[in-house]
């Protein structure tokens, strides 16, 4: 039987975990650990188990579950609080484009470093550039958005083909959003195409905890009544009862959930009630690996590829970021290497574990084609359901979904919960807010 109505929290990712911290409520976890996508674990090379903690000597690469997820931006209090909890180096962006069939490094963004396409399609570019924001367009699709912005020929080399695979074949479909993350400066693309200029974006300066996310983590778990193993199967809205894969149930009287905002909708029957298609999300396989360092490999924290033979949108490199992320043996030879590759589907695309290892294959050959890396010591695929949340144009599902949601004493909050991309430290800023809202 549910025991007495209370509040409670689901989910004890980052949002969840700074709630649960102001306010002492339980949180109730699907995981058998916190931290959702935003923890780090350990592989020994040759032994397939994930450590939480490192072992005692150290000899383990380091992963994290979503890929390589950078503090970036933030209030001052949300950093001070990341800093209270545990002690953080700082970063300046190292990013590039790819062009493996030119083999070329293009700095990121793209449009601020033309002059490394060569000086004809420099010109080209920089021309289309300045004529597609003479002319007005009529704007429906992220598609649109980015061809009034950049023009035809850098669409067709670079933003067409990444986004195609970035959001899973979605982006001639969904609105444009997140614009932040393309900045368009004419000033900028300008002087770009004939010089240096300074670096731009959201994430030209990142944080990352000295002993990895999963100390952050913790230090805030240390805090919390964490219940784990707890995945939500069935919300009942007028009996206010949240029922649990193992067959036991909580009353409530209101939910603080960071939940995708898809599935607690789905989960407490109020799909037809929102009476809006949802919008779509994409899923990611995210393959960590650890391996030797190939002749060829790049210094750059991350890359966008805009072009790979298996399908995959990004690289990133763990222990360009830090060498701690390599076996403690390996931190000075500079011959090893961790890094994370992810690979977009729409959501409802399901892979079966020989087709996520056909996958994980091709992704090897083809870095290993590359030169970037050389012998594999570690490979960890990991499936990451809601990764990518987008909207329809005109969609009002999302505000509607809130809405009706909260009528029932059910209130959403961080990135998956309210449907938008932020970061870590907006997402831990959200927690807190919620939390001492609720305390």
């Amino acid at each position: 039987m549910p025991s007495d109505a209370h509040i409670f929290i689901l989910g004890a990712g980052v949002t969840g975990l700074a709630a649960g911290y102001v306010s002492g409520l339980p949180i109730y976890e699907q995981a058998e650990y916190p931290g959702g996508i935003c923890a780090s674990y350990y592989v020994r090379p040759g032994d397939l188990r994930r450590l939480r903690e490192p072992p005692s000597d150290q000899e383990a690469y380091r992963f994290e579950i979503g890929g390589g997820h950078w503090i970036f931006g933030g209030d001052p209090l949300v950093i001070r609080f990341i800093r209270s909890l545990a002690p953080v180096k700082s970063y300046t962006r190292r990013s590039s484009v790819y062009f493996p069939d030119k083999d070329l490094f293009v700095p990121y963004p793209i449009q601020n470093n033309l002059r490394h396409l060569g000086p004809k399609m420099a010109a080209q570019v920089l021309n289309e550039i300045v004529e597609a924001h003479r002319i007005r367009h009529e704007i429906v699709t992220m598609a649109d958005w980015l061809l009034a912005n950049f023009g035809p020929t850098l669409c067709e080399i670079f933003f067409y083909p990444f986004h195609e695979r970035y959001t899973g074949g979605l982006f001639k479909e969904i609105a444009p959003q997140d614009k932040y993350k393309t900045p368009v400066d004419l000033s900028l693309v300008i002087q770009g195409a004939l010089g240096e200029v300074p670096q731009v974006g959201y994430n030209v300066t990142f944080l990352y905890p000295e002993a990895g996310l999963n100390m952050m983590v913790q230090k805030m778990a240390e805090q919390c009544k964490i219940h784990y193993s707890k995945r939500v199967v069935h919300i009942d809205i007028l009996e206010r009862v949240v029922y649990f894969e193992d067959g036991t149930a909580e009353r409530y009287e209101v939910i603080v959930s960071t939940l995708p905002l898809n599935r607690i909708v789905a989960i407490a029957g109020l799909v037809h009630e929102v009476d809006e298609p949802p919008d779509p999300a994409t899923s990611v396989l995210v393959v960590n690996i650890g391996a030797k360092k190939g002749p060829y490999c790049p210094e750059e924290h991350w890359l966008y590829i805009p072009q790979s033979r298996s399908g995959f949108h990004r690289v990133g490199f763990y222990s360009n970021v830090d060498s701690t992320f390599l076996p403690a043996s390996a931190r000075g030879q500079h011959d090893r290497v961790s890094l994370y590759v992810e690979k977009a589907y729409r959501e409802d695309t399901k892979l079966s574990r020989r087709e996520i290892n056909d996958v994980c294959l091709a992704i090897v050959k083809e870095l290993q084609e590359w030169g970037w890396i050389e012998d594999v010591e570690v490979i960890d695929p990991i499936w990451i359901d809601v990764a990518y949340t987008w909207s329809w144009p005109g969609s009002r599902w999302r505000e509607k979904a809130l809405k009706v949601l909260e009528e029932h004493g059910i209130y959403q909050i961080g990135r998956f919960g309210r449907w938008i991309f932020q970061g870590i430290a907006d997402s831990l800023k959200d927690g807190l807010t919620a939390g001492g809202a609720v305390k």
